[in-house]
């Protein structure tokens, strides 16, 4: 018997917490694993960077908001799938050169398909 392919690790960092679950049992339903963060520094002071397959970050969020979440993460991983979300599009005009590993970028309110689909093409990207 063969075991099961492991499931891909991704956190959700959004400081609405209401999306934030959200998305998290979107990630599960869809048989991944997810590991959620009400902030980026929650998520930097963690090891889950060590752990995980693609990151989706909220742009908007106080004291470290989702682009300098990126810039620090890609200084220590550039190529880990990445995908934003903002309620505000015109921030998106802020947008910096990231790199190549951030594969979208998605408006809220978002569909969980478009946010699905989003990450299967982020992480088949890298594999």
């Amino acid at each position: 018997m063969t075991d099961p392919p492991p499931r891909l690790v991704i956190a959700a960092i959004d400081d609405d917490e209401s999306i934030l679950w959200s998305v998290g049992h979107l990630l599960e339903s869809a048989d991944y694993a997810a590991r959620l963060f009400t902030s980026a520094r929650e998520f930097l002071a963690s090891d889950c960077l060590l752990e995980i397959d693609c990151l989706i970050s909220d742009v908007d969020m106080p004291a470290i908001d989702g682009f300098e979440l990126v810039r620090r993460v890609h200084a220590a991983w550039p190529s880990l799938p990445t995908i934003l979300v903002t309620g505000y599009p015109d921030t998106l005009k802020r947008l910096p050169a990231a790199g190549k590993s951030v594969f979208s970028v998605l408006t809220k309110p978002f569909r969980g398909p478009e946010l699905l689909a989003a990450l299967e093409d982020a992480v088949r990207r890298c594999a």
